[in-house]
């Protein structure tokens, strides 16, 4: 399936929110990379020192694996499921549902697209 929106590469994300049993909030920013359905990002900030994702894009759907380590010193996994739309102003969202894999916890959640300043 073909994705009628444009590519994740050289943009930026921040979540719109804290879900409860997650560590990235609106502090955190993830900077995305794509290339011909795949997909990876760095990420960090708020309690977050260093983030990585990697995965796969099919139309509007991404999946990816993701480890981090956190202020406290612990390392932690999941797994995402993201669903890419449009906001009404034109960014990108993607909506959540993630669950990790080193401990127990999943939840929903949504990045928004960080315009340049």
């Amino acid at each position: 399936m073909l994705s009628v929106l444009p590519s994740l590469d050289g943009l930026e994300f921040a979540p719109v929110g804290r879900a409860e049993l997650g560590e990235v909030d609106p502090g955190t920013r993830f900077a995305y990379h794509e290339d011909d359905g795949l997909v990876w990002a760095d990420y960090r900030g708020g309690e977050v020192v260093h983030g990585h994702l990697v995965g796969t894009r099919t139309g509007d759907t991404v999946d990816f694996r993701y480890v981090q380590l956190n202020r406290a010193g612990e390392t932690s996994s999941g797994h995402c499921t993201s669903v890419l739309t449009r906001l009404p102003d034109g960014r990108l969202r993607l909506e959540e549902s993630w669950r990790w894999e080193s401990r127990p916890g999943a939840g929903t959640s949504a990045v928004e697209e960080v315009l340049p300043a």
